[in-house]
């Protein structure tokens, strides 16, 4: 039987041969790391590798994500579908041993990692989804939720101020099925981190409420065992401080900054293979080795014990079990009634504030879809997101649909994220949409990764009024739009906000945002066909008799504005066209003969009225065309008074647009 070190040593020479033939990587991570990982893994992590998507498996979350090649390796030696071709391929183009680790190219990945911090609050996220389902759905004697969330981190994590928000949120909800393993090793790409790291990590810890194991020898598996003992008896989030040396083994480079982010060079790669005594070739791992770390027939033990806990459960709770397996699934209810709520407020035709009218959604659609696990960053009043019925997520009562995640932007993004990830949830999150520049990176890897979580972006321009400028968005909704696989929608009144909602529920395989409005907007008249056209993205809202020679484009609170403005242009001849454009992203998936139906490329003569930053625009009306949007920041005023100094008026319209009809 292979002795501990020897099988942390495998881990090692993976990986240092991997970053050896790509030519690049991080190779001091995976070697400090390695015993650490080595004892997790084989003594503690509950998983099946011929399963990676068992719904109580163990989360392991590679937070320090430079370190890939820890997590490539101990995929593949435990039995995973990734090849010592992939190693070899590590970094190349197409290979699932990408740089950094990425969701959803090789089975075992929970999370895409690399902005550091991020993966540490995906696995806050990870933990509080593993709590709550366990309330929501355990009974007396059918435990059917029960799996921890291992991350591994580095300094650059902690000192990403992420990291902070994220652990404060984890203490106050005391999740104690949270461990993290901090690979203290005191250097970064710059050098030592004394010379500006000099926090009391452990004293930080448990001032948040964290149960923490201090000064744990990284290589020594008995300390390393104990802690993780200790780890699993409390009952809040735990924090192992492992003293490692990075790129362990590389007798000239270890404990050095050298180890961190380069190949080691031949010599040392040979130099290391002395020292640790690995006689083997490189990629090469010897039979009993192997034979030590394949975990699948004791994975698939493990989930067959649980797969007969769940049959006892069915039959004890057959409707519970049934729901539980819909919502793992991530199948919507069968009977949503989104299309029926788009119809009531048409027929309704109120005029409010397209938050408001998300709020009337949620009161409709929270009951019927216990999986919205709703929150705001301490706005919940102004965003309008805690719906009727909702209740709570607290440390003693977790069962609850709402978290409350104080003022954390970025660490809401990602801990929904995290959510999002461990599924059996729909995760929304709100904030003022000038605080989407606080989570921008997690609304980044929300797409990058490409599961479905929904934002909430409520005050969403100049509207906002005597807040000023700082709270004022300008250049965001640009931002946002130009996010690949991020859906981008601005209702101008209820009825656009229910076709909305409707999309983002629907759309499974990346996050929506939900530009809502702070003041109230007009209700817009619409035929059926106009309504069925809603989700489209873009359609003729107004239209002219015969061929228009005007085209105005406008979305949310300004497309009012657009149909007062051809209102008047209409009564002094003109023949003007009006399209609201909720969401730009889906208006371009349609096809070209509905893209031209609603901006035929005859009509040149277009504006764009949008009270947010004008560039974008030009793709829709062209260099012709001109565009009433934002080129500076707001100022403090009420709103009226604003949208007036702006040029956002109905006699601003129409002089642009007479000046284009000449």
């Amino acid at each position: 039987m292979p002795s501990r070190f020897e099988l942390a040593n495998a881990i090692r020479a993976l990986s240092m041969d991997a970053v050896q033939k790509a030519k690049s990587g991080h190779p001091g991570a995976p070697m400090g790391m390695a015993d650490i990982a080595e004892v997790l893994w084989n003594d503690y992590l509950k998983h099946n590798p011929e399963d990676p998507k068992w719904a109580d498996r163990d989360r392991f979350v590679l937070s320090n994500g430079h370190g890939s090649m820890l997590l490539y390796s101990l995929l593949h030696l435990t039995g995973y579908d990734v090849s010592l071709e992939h190693l070899q391929a590590f970094r190349q183009l197409h290979s699932p041993t990408a740089g950094h680790p990425e969701f959803g190219y090789a089975p075992g990945i929970e999370t895409t990692t690399g902005p550091l911090g991020q993966g540490f609050a995906n696995a806050v996220g990870f933990a509080i989804a593993e709590k709550t389902l366990a309330a929501q759905f355990n009974r007396p004697g059918h435990t059917v939720v029960d799996h921890h969330t291992w991350c591994f981190l580095g300094d650059g994590c902690l000192m990403e101020g992420i990291s902070h928000e994220a652990a404060s949120l984890a203490g106050t909800q005391q999740l104690g099925k949270l461990i993290a393993l901090y690979d203290d090793n005191g250097i970064s790409i710059d050098g030592e981190v004394e010379g500006w790291f000099t926090d009391d990590t452990a004293k930080r810890f448990e001032a948040y409420g964290w149960h923490v194991v201090p000064n744990v020898d990284g290589h020594k598996p008995d300390e390393i065992k104990a802690a993780i003992e200790l780890a699993k008896q409390s009952d809040k989030p735990s924090l192992i401080i492992c003293k490692t040396i990075i790129g362990f083994g590389a007798p000239n480079k270890q404990g050095k900054e050298d180890a961190h982010g380069a190949p080691l060079g031949d010599d040392e790669v040979a130099a290391a293979r002395r020292e640790l005594g690995w006689e083997h070739a490189p990629f090469h791992i010897p039979e009993p080795i192997y034979s030590a770390w394949d975990a699948r027939e004791e994975g698939k033990k493990q989930q067959q014990a649980w797969k007969e806990r769940f049959a006892r459960y069915a039959e004890a709770h057959p409707e519970l079990a049934r729901e539980f397996q819909r919502r793992m699934k991530g199948e919507l209810p069968a009977e949503l009634g989104t299309e029926a709520l788009i119809e009531k407020a048409q027929e309704k035709g109120e005029s409010i504030a397209s938050r408001k009218a998300s709020l009337l959604a949620l009161n409709a659609l929270g009951p019927q879809m216990p999986e919205l696990l709703g929150g705001s960053a301490d706005l919940a009043p102004s965003n309008l997101t805690f719906w009727e019925g909702t209740q709570a997520i607290t440390a003693e009562n977790p069962g609850g649909s709402y978290l409350h995640y104080g003022v954390r932007e970025f660490g809401m993004g990602a801990v929904m994220n995290g959510i999002a990830l461990h599924g059996g949830f729909v995760p929304y999150g709100a904030t003022f949409l000038i605080f989407m520049e606080y989570m921008r990176n997690a609304v980044r890897m929300a797409a990058l990764i490409g599961r479905q979580a929904i934002y909430v972006f409520t005050h969403d321009s100049i509207g906002l009024g005597e807040d000023g400028p700082t709270h004022q968005p300008i250049e965001q909704l640009t931002s946002l739009r130009t996010t690949p696989n991020l859906s981008t929608w601005r209702p101008c009144d209820a009825v656009e906000t229910m076709a909305a909602w409707d999309a983002a529920l629907k759309r499974h395989a990346g996050p929506t945002a939900l530009i809502l409005s702070r003041q109230n907007l007009p209700h817009q008249a619409r035929s059926k066909a106009q309504l069925a056209h809603i989700q489209r993205g873009g359609y003729v809202l107004k239209d002219a008799e015969g061929t228009p020679a005007l085209i105005l484009i406008a979305t949310g609170s300004e497309v009012g504005l657009a149909m007062d403005a051809a209102a008047e242009l209409e009564q002094a001849g003109h023949a003007v066209r009006v399209v609201s454009m909720p969401s730009t992203d889906r208006f371009d998936e349609q096809d070209l003969d509905y893209r031209e139906s609603v901006l035929p490329r005859a009509v040149t003569r277009r504006i764009a009225i949008e009270a947010a930053h004008g560039d974008y625009w030009y793709k829709y009306v062209g260099l012709d065309g001109r565009i009433v949007g934002m080129t500076t920041f707001g100022e403090s005023a009420p709103a009226g008074d604003l949208f007036k100094h702006f040029g956002f008026t109905v006699e601003n319209i129409v002089t642009q647009a007479n000046e284009l009809l000449g």
